[in-house]
């Protein structure tokens, strides 16, 4: 069942009340958590967020802000990235990459709506991806060899330049796409998709330390997420030119930067897996297939296991949906796709056993027009 949010200001027009209509077949108990979801539109004139809240179980549009910067615009992936909107891990605060003007945007989050408190330069050419822990703030910038610059989130929401010069990636053209930090705050992850590589940067003290970089053995590699009990999970296209070949691994991470396979090029029987989730509670993780417009579901063991949840596929987007990005709200109920092909939100209900369950799908939003970047809380 499919169901259209359309904005606030356009339901109060047109009916005089505000009538948001239900994504699931019975109302979803309001909790917390799973309220609030962001999408930014990339825009290469003016970089925007939107902004949807929970209300009686559905999720209706609330108001657009603009971030003061510029997206690079496009079609559908232009920053073929995971991670350029990003909610602070105590919710207080949202990062957005304006990778058309070089900037971060910082807005405070209060019960859905934001407030830009600052717009400051990357550190580098198209910012990309972003990682928060402890108010400190990496940014990866991928233009040229691509560097990761090091930021202090202040109290009023402020981003000032710390951990000294930026880190760069291992060579010209390396074509970063992803920056992750372990829970534990040690290491700072960043793929490469053109190397085929995993970047480890050890940090101390919030500092970036010497690069350590490590050929992947599997093809494809675009992005990582850490696990609760620090593992790495790495999504996989697979080989070039080929379709039905994606999959995704994970590694356990040593002090020193090196990596030791766990689950290796576990096949998530859909194309191009670029981006994945990992339910806060890390009991399940989600690998987005952009091409064959399904999701992929795992089961999570302690150790960093990954085991199929049933067979695989538990997640179908509407044919040229080009799912890109996405994301779990913060209690571990809900999963959104970011469908850049339809210009559509799909929203799924995640069930006891890891399953997903379609509660309708959130439009509005323009199609082909280069969206990147999902978060909610």
């Amino acid at each position: 069942m499919n169901f259209t949010i359309r904005s606030i200001a356009t339901i109060v027009a047109v009916t005089g009340v505000l009538a948001p209509i239900a994504l699931a077949k019975a109302p979803v108990a309001s909790q917390p958590g799973g309220e609030t979801l962001f999408v930014m539109s990339n825009a290469a004139n003016k970089n925007e967020i939107v902004a949807y809240h929970q209300v009686l179980g559905s999720y209706i549009e609330v108001k657009r802000f603009a971030t003061g910067g510029r997206g690079s615009g496009g079609t559908i992936d232009p920053l073929q990235s995971q991670g350029s909107l990003v909610v602070t891990h105590d919710a207080g605060f949202l990062l957005a990459a304006n990778a058309g003007s070089g900037t971060i945007s910082v807005f405070r989050v209060n019960e859905g709506t934001l407030t830009l408190t600052d717009q400051v330069p990357s550190g580098g050419s198209e910012p990309l991806s972003i990682a928060e822990l402890s108010n400190q703030v990496y940014v990866l910038n991928g233009a040229g060899a691509g560097n990761v610059t090091t930021f202090q989130l202040t109290a009023g929401g402020h981003l000032e330049p710390s951990g000294g010069a930026p880190k760069y990636l291992s060579g010209a053209g390396a074509g970063g796409s992803s920056i992750a930090i372990s829970p534990d705050g040690k290491e700072l992850a960043v793929t490469e998709r053109n190397t085929n590589s995993i970047d480890i940067f050890p940090l101390q003290g919030g500092v970036l330390q010497t690069l350590v970089t490590v050929p992947s053995k599997d093809p494809g590699v675009f992005s990582a997420r850490f696990t609760p009990n620090r593992q790495l999970v790495v999504s996989e296209t697979g080989p070039a030119n080929t379709t039905g070949q994606a999959a995704i691994s994970s590694y356990a991470v040593s002090p020193s930067g090196s990596l030791a396979p766990i689950t290796q090029g576990l096949p998530t029987y859909g194309s191009a897996d670029c981006w994945n989730a990992i339910t806060p509670n890390g009991k399940w993780v989600y690998a987005s297939n952009a091409a064959s417009s399904t999701i992929s579901g795992f089961s999570l063991q302690p150790n960093g296991v990954l085991l199929p949840i049933g067979s695989t596929i538990v997640g179908n987007n509407p044919p040229g949906s080009a799912n890109l990005d996405i994301t779990t709200s913060t209690d571990g109920r809900y999963l959104f796709s970011l469908n850049a092909g339809t210009g559509t939100i799909s929203v799924f209900v995640i069930q006891g056993d890891g399953t997903l369950q379609l509660a309708g799908e959130l439009d509005g939003l323009p199609s082909s027009a280069g969206l990147n970047g999902i978060a909610a809380l």
